[in-house]
């Protein structure tokens, strides 16, 4: 059971088909796994790689991202990712930590790999002339290797918050049950489906959203990099049945008019998926309202766990600032300080036990164990359940702040402050403070054209907050720091007020 296998089932049930397309290029699904082949040949024998080794790739989406990733793994060559913003100290860490030999590079990012490659990695293959000469010398036939379900097929790195970043090693079996479990839940990956790929393949998630079509034998459309209008003209002109996105990208869609917005074909939708960070309630709404109802689904899961929960479209706007109930064969507990299940209301750390899940952090055994607690992995988000199952993010554990001696989750005054008309962004975290410890502060984004009333939102915040949770200061900001992903770096805010407040008193 390899990624590859689900492909070249779909080539042999409709070779002609096609499978992937990227602005003006299209290929099928007989060419594609006849590529796919050619790269298990040219690792095998033009590249020496041998099962259990590991390549490093630097690129945007593209085409040959994939075939590369899944011609590989089918021999059992891992692939590390590596984002196309990585800096030179990320992409020598990366190829070290991964100890791969090869480097198959975007011909856009060539200059900065060889400024930034250590020695150990002793090929560069740039997409382009030299990667199709390469391919087209391999043999065609399907590969021979001992590759296993529980062989390791790629390996995404985390954005290291909390330390370097660690390895996260994903087996074919845990991408393909993931794939079969989106399928269940969210109906749109049969083979007379087509997606939209957008978000970065060198993420996890990214990359699985953009197999998973055509593992089914559906079709994708390849988007380079994320643009809201080259976005939306994508869905109108395929006629996509599924697109995943992450806030960001639902925020860039509203900043549009509704002018502008209402001028493009979304009809043909019939799941718009939203996942890496929770959607604020306000954001659900103005989705549900351009798309239609009955096609949200916001998923919550991590790089380690895959998808672990799903809020359907019947409750999105039943069940307030939710991520849903655990996928099949997904288990979740809420755990308390010492470990064990907390009942529905109490606010815990969030494990998860499914069959979705990584083998484990590469060189990091220590990390690994830290993480899997008797099978059962523990996110590092505080969450709380209700009477009825479902799961209701809380914050970061990392991101509470203690003010007052008073715990403060820094997502509950977002959900507040973004509810305000004028606001389109915002985040909340603390500032060194002597009396209180520490002092809640929002950064906020106005909504394009309006200048929002500090006043009124601090009075917003006192009609639904406690008082010890609403904001000390509130600062209006024109953008927030953001992962490539789109999750907002409260780390980055906080060391800037803690900055602010060591140069205050020294």
């Amino acid at each position: 059971m390899l990624i590859s296998h689900g492909i070249r089932a779909a080539a042999a049930r409709t070779p002609g088909k096609i499978a992937l397309q990227e602005d003006a290029r299209q290929i099928t699904f007989a060419a594609l796994i006849e590529r796919i082949d050619r790269v298990g040949h040219l690792a095998q024998s033009g590249l020496g790689l041998r099962h259990g080794e590991r390549a490093v790739i630097l690129a945007p989406n593209r085409i040959e991202y994939l075939e590369v990733v899944a011609g590989l793994s089918a021999v059992g060559v891992a692939v590390a990712s590596i984002g196309p913003a990585a800096s030179l100290p990320e992409i020598r860490f990366i190829c070290e930590d991964s100890a791969a030999r090869v480097l198959f590079v975007d011909a856009a990012l060539e200059e900065a790999a060889r400024a930034a490659i250590p020695a150990s990695v002793e090929q560069v293959i740039v997409f382009g002339d030299q990667y199709e000469g390469l391919l087209q010398r391999a043999a065609t036939s399907p590969c021979v290797a001992a590759t296993t379900e529980q062989d390791i097929f790629s390996i995404p790195y985390t954005s290291g918050s909390t330390g370097r970043p660690k390895g996260v090693m994903l087996s074919h079996r845990g991408r393909i049950l993931s794939a079969f479990c989106m399928a269940a839940e969210h109906g749109c990956y049969s083979p007379d489906d087509r997606a939209i790929a957008t978000t970065p393949m060198f993420h996890g998630a990214g990359l699985l959203m953009a197999l998973t079509p055509i593992f089914f034998g559906g079709s994708v459309r390849v988007l380079q990099r994320f643009d809201v209008e080259k976005l939306l003209h994508a869905i109108g002109d395929f006629g996509a049945t599924s697109a995943y996105l992450v806030p960001t990208h639902f925020a860039a869609l509203f900043a549009m008019s509704a002018e502008a917005r209402g001028k493009f074909r979304v009809g043909t939708l019939k799941a718009v998926i939203s996942g890496t960070a929770p959607l604020a309630q306000a954001l659900k709404s103005e989705i549900i309202g351009y798309f239609g109802d009955g096609r949200l689904y916001e998923r919550y899961g991590a790089t380690e766990t895959s998808i672990a929960t799903c809020l359907r479209p019947a409750d999105q706007l039943r069940k307030i600032a939710c991520v849903g109930l655990p996928l099949p064969l997904t288990r979740v507990q809420v755990r308390g300080d010492d470990g064990r299940a907390l009942p529905p209301g109490e606010v815990g750390e969030l494990a998860v036990c499914s069959p979705y899940m990584f083998s484990g952090y590469l060189n990091m055994p220590e990390a690994t164990a830290a993480g899997m607690r008797d099978g059962w992995f523990v996110t590092g988000d505080l969450a709380r359940r209700d009477e009825e199952g479902y799961v209701y993010l809380v914050d970061r554990k990392n991101d509470m702040i203690i003010s007052g001696g008073e715990n403060v989750y820094p997502r509950e005054v977002e959900e507040v402050l973004r509810a305000h008309p004028a606001v389109a962004d915002c985040a909340v975290t603390g500032a060194p403070h002597p009396y209180w410890g520490e002092a809640i502060v929002a950064f906020v984004v106005p909504r394009p054209g309006t200048v929002p009333d500090v006043a009124v939102l601090l009075d917003l915040c006192r009609q639904h907050l406690s008082r010890y949770k609403v904001p000390k200061d509130i600062r209006l900001v024109e953008s927030l720091p953001r992962n490539s992903m789109g999750k907002v770096l409260r780390r980055d805010l906080r060391d800037g007020l803690r900055a602010e407040a060591a140069a205050t008193t020294t």
